[in-house]
């Protein structure tokens, strides 16, 4: 079987994961990042061709199958689109963009190019996810009556410093880059947003970020559910809890740890979610911990796809529709 080509475009932290799981399924062609010394480093360690410029990459390596956009927020749609108009499948990292606007350009431009556009979604893969996932499509815990979503980490100082992250046009705000999973997760779990009101501050971070550090959000979903969001990076010193606690007619259940990986409390009428196989380990990035590394799952789906004719777990509307309601949430801030 012919392993699929990859490149990698941005060679930051996340890149580091990526190329190992590219390495077990397939060839890293090139990567590109406009920081040479990364690029170099990179290229280097993974046996591949280093390139400072996407424009560049992207007319050299033709031989390519997919290209993993692993740049700032702000430049995902940037860079899938120049990648599919190249002719290449794409992995783009979340948040898939900061507008509904852009979702829309790359999901045209994967049309139009006939390539296949997947968003990262990886704690879809989290065993508790899975199976509360598969216990409300079996509708085990009857009508939903609402939800409680917990975002408590810790970001300091030292995680904003000499970084896009914080600022608005690559970073996005708070819910873009650190807790866009987990809104993902709501509306893949519980459906879509009918209303959304949203009250935020800036309180540990001034002069350090250019948007809030905490939120407080109140939903309504289509199917009469309701529910709140609670989140903040000013959990002292360390990560605290990312939990979803969903109540029913006929259950209770609530998905907790840092980053919903474990199964924290469990009630429904004559049922019981029993023998979760362990999950992976969270992400390690020095000083701060991130959510849960199913990357190699995602990758798995996206070869499944490619060349096996598999269903792809993660579409490119299912992101458009996270950031449509991180947007709808933002649009519907008071600031204090």
């Amino acid at each position: 079987m012919n392993k699929l080509r990859f490149a990698i475009i941005g060679c930051g932290r996340i890149a580091q994961r990526h190329a190992a799981h590219i390495r077990n399924r397939g060839i890293l062609a090139a990567v590109c990042d406009e920081v040479k010394e990364k690029a170099d480093q990179l290229a280097k360690e993974y046996d591949a061709i280093a390139y400072y410029n996407v424009d560049e990459l992207l007319k050299a390596e033709t031989g390519l199958d997919v290209v993993s956009v692993c740049t700032p927020n702000g430049l995902h749609a940037e860079h899938s689109i120049k990648a599919l108009q190249a002719g290449f499948h794409v992995l783009c990292e979340k948040p898939m963009a900061l507008t509904i606007e852009d979702c829309g350009k790359m999901i045209a431009a994967s049309d139009k190019a006939e390539k296949r556009l997947f968003i990262i979604k990886q704690n879809r893969y989290n065993p508790p996810v899975v199976a509360v996932k598969k216990a409300l499509d079996e509708e085990r815990l009857g009508k939903i009556y609402s939800i409680q979503l917990n975002c408590f980490w810790n970001r300091g100082a030292d995680y904003y410093a000499n970084s896009w992250k914080g600022t608005k046009k690559l970073d996005g705000g708070t819910l873009f880059t650190q807790f866009s999973h987990f809104i993902d997760l709501l509306l893949w779990m519980i459906g879509d947003v009918k209303h959304v009101q949203s009250m935020m501050a800036n309180y540990a971070h001034q002069g350090i970020i250019e948007f809030e550090d905490t939120g407080v959000v109140t939903l309504q979903f289509v199917n009469g559910a309701i529910g709140t969001i609670n989140y903040t990076v000013n959990s002292y010193s360390k990560n605290m809890e990312g939990s979803l606690t969903i109540f029913g007619e006929k259950g209770t259940v609530k998905i907790g740890g840092q980053y919903l990986n474990e199964l924290e409390y469990q009630h429904i009428e004559d049922y019981r979610i029993a023998d979760l196989p362990a999950g992976n380990i969270a992400n390690e990035y020095g000083n701060y911990v991130g959510s849960m590394s199913n990357h190699d799952k995602v990758y798995d789906n996206l070869i499944d796809v490619l060349l096996h004719n598999g269903v792809m777990t993660t579409s490119a509307w299912e992101g458009l529709k996270t950031v449509s309601a991180i947007e709808k949430i933002y649009s519907s801030a008071t600031h204090i």
